[in-house]
């Protein structure tokens, strides 16, 4: 039997095991969710997002136990772990709404053709260690509540949090409708290759997505990995530029999709911003947090040794610290080019690499580059060079002086590398159904 170990990222002591799944369950679960599917998507829409409201209920009440539970399996700080609980919370709630009033559009000519939504059928979902509830439960929420039913796979970084909020969950839905399986890679694999799989949603790094799209034949929703620059313009306050690329690159150490992955710095206000993005990693490592275990670690290293080694000056942390644990320091990286892994591949990890730039249409070039497409930060005060950038940035979401935020049921599409379909908002609900088109004609009766 194949066993899961998680070892805690703050002092590598072992949190606990659990055992994956056996090809036979994974054969079982898609053969019961199709079973299910049928009555559940028959189920009015009204009762479907009651019980997704009540799952949101579920997971408030649940909060700090679910908090607990990531911390402990992911490093993440208590407060900033309960913070994505309820983001997950008020995520469910959305869906609880929009689901029950999703609509197609309507045609009238010499007859009627409608459009009708209609879920896919059986969705699997397989979910990251970032932020594993906020981003299951929209994913679970968008799913459930139009119709389809769901086989999800946790990370196996965090099997226990899956398993708790699969937990919290269960009494709200009917049997066979959520099923939650432990596994890692391979069991992830199976699942997708499922010909009972009608959707496979997935979050997580671009290698899996890739070979996600080579072996299945589902409909494919994926976020995947990302290297979102941030633009610094000439005529910002350096100090609050360094305060955004801080906050950027170091939240969560790094470790959230749309975090800070390189920054292209006008060289006229060089020295203020680097000197005030070295006290702000200085902060950040007063008060550190862990990588979510120590083969992250190494990879997030590796990354910035190999810039080191080609030119690049460590101003700040750079080396992997004595004692137990993850822990990695937010690193500044001064003197970065365009040829090092940090500046063109996805880190995930709190570095933050400065490539000089001589003018705004130089950073924007640089900001344009590459194989990934999540999201990419603007700061100026130039309305006329914000303009340009949005327009311009191959990427699914343009930020325009904030690294974070953005307005409440926002959706963007990742491009390229990172991804393709809208992984959450009102759009998500687009994805996972399918439409029939209806022509109603009028009938030629017998008079």
């Amino acid at each position: 039997m194949h066993a899961i170990d998680v070892h805690s990222p703050r002092d590598s002591q072992l949190v606990g095991w659990l055992p994956a799944a056996t090809a036979s369950e994974v054969a079982a679960a898609m053969s019961t969710a199709r079973s299910a599917q049928p009555a559940w998507a028959a189920t009015p829409a009204a009762e479907r997002g009651a019980a997704v409201r009540a799952a949101a209920a579920a997971v408030r009440e649940r909060a700090s136990d679910l908090a607990t539970v990531v911390e402990t399996e992911t490093g993440r700080p208590f407060a900033s772990a309960r913070e994505g609980v309820l983001a997950g919370a008020s995520t469910l709630e959305q869906y609880a709404e929009l689901g029950p009033v999703h609509r197609g559009r309507s045609l009238l000519g010499s007859a009627v053709d409608f459009m009708v939504p209609e879920p896919r059928g059986v969705v699997v979902a397989l979910t990251p260690w970032n932020d594993p509830i906020a981003v299951a439960c929209g994913l679970l929420g968008a799913a459930l509540v139009t119709g389809n039913v769901v086989v999800h796979k946790p990370s196996e970084r965090c099997p226990h949090t899956g398993l708790l909020l699969a937990t919290v969950l269960r009494s709200c839905f009917p049997d066979g409708v959520l099923q939650t399986l432990v596994g890692d890679g391979e069991i992830g694999a199976a699942l997708v290759s499922s010909a009972e799989a009608d959707l496979v949603a997935h979050v997580g790094s671009t290698a899996t997505g890739r070979a996600i799209a080579g072996s299945s034949t589902a409909k494919l929703l994926l976020e995947n990995g990302g290297n979102d620059p941030l633009l610094v313009d000439d005529d910002v306050d350096p100090v609050w530029a360094a305060q955004q690329a801080a906050l950027g690159a170091f939240t969560n150490a790094g470790q959230l999709c749309t975090s800070v992955e390189r920054i292209y710095l006008h060289k006229a206000i060089a020295t203020p911003f680097i000197e005030a993005l070295c006290e702000q990693a200085r902060t950040w490592n007063a008060d550190p947090q862990p990588l979510v275990d120590t083969r992250h670690r190494e990879f997030v290293h590796a990354q910035v040794a190999d810039a080191v080694g080609a030119g690049a000056s460590a101003l700040v942390g750079g080396s992997i610290p004595d004692g137990p644990g993850a822990y990695y320091p937010a690193t500044v990286l001064a003197d970065c080019s365009g040829a090092m892994k940090v500046m063109c591949e996805e880190t995930f990890g709190p570095v933050a690499p400065v490539q000089l730039v001589s003018s705004f249409d130089e950073g924007l070039a640089e900001a344009c580059s590459g194989d990934y497409g999540l999201a990419a930060t603007v700061l100026t005060g130039s309305m006329e060079h914000a303009q340009r950038a949005w327009r311009a940035l191959p990427v699914g979401t343009v930020k325009v002086n904030a690294v974070f935020g953005g307005a409440p049921g926002g959706a963007a599409q990742p491009r390229g590398a990172s991804g393709t379909g809208y992984g959450y908002g009102p759009e998500l609900l687009d994805e996972m159904t399918t439409t029939k088109v209806v022509h109603l004609g009028v009938p030629n009766v017998r008079s």
